[in-house]
């Protein structure tokens, strides 16, 4: 039988360097982050700055109070971006923005500034696809050659592979994504916003002590959350829950918050791993790409990062969940595969990831006219045309 030929990519390697920057602001982060490519092929990440409206415990963002947070910082975060690349906007070869998928006021407050940033500079505006920015962002920090991505957030959750110039769904939630459904769990029992909802149902599941029972809803490929988030509040009016943990009257039948964090999390976080194992077995992949807010690493990564990559220092705490992380290992072990991921420099919502996909369609020629730089709420992942790869 004949070996596979590998197919050469179209993206050609630039005759000079290429400056980009990017926009993001689809939901609660505003970044902007500046990137450049090199003759040499290599990418270096010149800025990545990132602002995040935080509401109190229990309450969740707005779309209205989210728009204006982005408009009150974004001059700032703008700025901070080109000061720390040490550029100015007269250098930059084109701005990318976030064309969707996401909130409709915060997309349409970002938009905005990067149509006037583009006005005023005689740029062109390149529109990116959210999760596809997430996806070329993790393939250029970890290496990542054919993975099976797993796609989990505050608004997305899909299952994806490459094939044929385009990045397509294997599978997807039917509902509300991973990342809802933990933020609203949060607010039910009361858990802090800060550093987000997710890391902090790990830390409570860390003390978790039953594993309850809860839904467990895969249909084929896809997943249903709503379900389990509905029996998963519906404990807290059980008779046995303890808000505040067990007296020293109560026995052993007990439900504390840890112990639904913790049974949330393994239920949700399993049915994820299932979903994208039958990913890897139908494409053959051994490779796993975890990227959204849900599925960080723990550890900012060692500098300088593997090649082509190469970035400056930057400090970070993980805002996702390692939970996932360990249990899509354990899968992908013994499947003799393994697992990528990102630190919240780039797995959470951030310029630089707009950027670098921006910059990839902006070298095969590709920009979005002033009159359709219009946002997407339902911007699907597999309506992007993915030129630059074979």
């Amino acid at each position: 039988m004949p070996g596979r030929v590998k197919k050469r990519s179209p993206l050609k390697a630039p005759e000079r360097p290429y400056i980009a920057l990017g926009l993001e602001g689809s939901a609660n982060k505003l970044g902007a982050g500046i990137i450049k490519h090199s003759p040499d092929n290599s990418t270096v990440v010149l800025s990545n700055v990132r602002h995040t409206y935080i509401t109190p415990p229990g309450e969740g963002f707005l779309p209205r109070d989210t728009a204006q947070h982005h408009r009150e910082w974004a001059l700032t975060v703008i700025n901070n971006a080109l000061s720390k690349a040490g550029i100015s906007l007269h250098d930059v070869d084109c701005i990318c923005f976030t064309k969707g998928p996401g909130m409709g006021a915060p997309l349409v407050s970002v938009a905005l500034v990067a149509r006037t940033l583009s006005l005023l500079y005689n740029k062109p505006l390149v529109g990116v696809n959210h999760c596809v920015g997430h996806i070329e962002m993790g393939r250029q920090v970890t290496g990542a050659q054919n993975p099976v991505v797993l796609y989990v957030s505050g608004g997305n959750t899909q299952v994806i592979a490459y094939s044929q110039q385009c990045y397509r769904i294997f599978g997807e939630t039917l509902d509300i994504a991973v990342g809802n459904c933990l933020d609203r769990f949060a607010r039910v029992i009361n858990l802090s916003n800060d550093p987000s909802p997710g890391y902090n149902i790990e830390q409570e599941a860390k003390s978790g002590k039953r594993l309850l029972p809860l839904p467990y809803t895969t249909k084929g490929m896809d997943i249903s959350l709503s379900g389990i988030l509905t029996s998963t509040e519906a404990y807290t009016y059980d008779k046995r829950f303890r808000p505040s943990g067990p007296s020293a009257e109560d026995g052993e039948d007990i439900i504390t918050p840890q112990d639904l964090c913790f049974s949330l999390q393994e239920t949700v976080f399993a049915m994820l791993v299932e979903i994208t194992e039958r990913a890897m077995a139908h494409i053959g992949s051994k490779e796993v790409l975890i990227v959204g807010g849900v599925g960080c690493e723990s550890s900012v990564l060692p500098l300088p990062l593997p090649p082509p990559q190469t970035c400056g220092a930057l400090t970070a705490r993980s805002t996702g969940n390692e939970r996932l992380q360990d249990m899509m290992g354990i899968m992908a072990r013994e499947r003799g595969g393994n697992v990528f991921a990102t630190d919240e420099r780039f797995c959470i919502d951030n310029g630089i990831m707009i950027a670098q996909a921006g910059l990839l369609s902006y070298r095969m020629g590709l920009s979005t006219p002033l009159a359709k730089s219009t946002c997407t709420q339902r911007f699907r992942t597999d309506q992007v045309h993915v030129a630059w790869r074979a």
